[in-house]
């Protein structure tokens, strides 16, 4: 039988285990334009401006350090992941599709209520009360959003594919952990790319 300090260290690392993948968890959406026929795309490229990192927690956030330190992660796991897809970054020529990222970090927070789940008018008659807060989360909440768009001049261009994804971000988080929910809502978003029209 394992020894007490064995069974701690056991249990210890299984919950260390199941927090890191909750706190990986990426929620991906996708929203494709139907009357674009993606069955002839066939290259992509960057736009000028490649993305932009936009920051909304504090008066004194600067995206500028953020933005050097995850341009150049995205742009890899954007090639591998479009590569993997079977089309190739476009140089020297016209792409039949230009790409633009946007990473927003903001603060969301949720909160319950006492009773807020109960009727307006209770069936047994008792008054309405007073709602209090019984719990409230505030987090930080990183969102990547990558937009596919026909080319054209900036302010001209149509749209036709947007992915998202939103995880949560600890301040605690080491940079593999970061820079693998990165890789990992890459690759998701460019899963999600059609590849023949709807």
């Amino acid at each position: 039988m394992p020894r007490p300090s064995l069974r701690l260290a056991v249990v210890v690392c299984c919950v260390s285990a199941a927090a890191a993948l909750h706190a990986a968890k990426v929620k991906v959406e996708a929203r494709p334009d139907p009357t674009f026929d993606f069955g002839r795309v066939q290259s992509w490229a960057w736009d000028a401006d490649g993305g932009e990192v936009i920051m909304a927690r504090t008066a004194h956030d600067d995206p500028a350090p953020v933005k050097a330190r995850i341009d150049p992660l995205i742009r890899k796991y954007v090639d591998e992941a479009m590569t993997k897809q079977g089309l190739t970054q476009a140089t020297g020529s016209t792409p039949d599709l230009q790409l633009h990222y946007y990473v927003l970090v903001t603060i969301a927070s949720e909160g319950q209520t006492m009773g807020q789940f109960l009727p307006a008018v209770p069936y047994w008659g008792l008054p309405a009360f007073n709602p209090g807060t019984s719990a409230l989360s505030v987090v930080t909440r990183g969102s990547l959003v990558l937009d596919a768009m026909i080319p054209g001049t900036v302010g001209d261009r149509k749209v036709v594919w947007r992915g998202i994804a939103q995880s949560t971000v600890e301040d605690a988080d080491s940079d593999r952990v970061r820079d693998e929910r990165i890789h990992k809502a890459v690759q998701e978003l460019i899963k999600r790319l059609p590849r023949k029209k709807k």
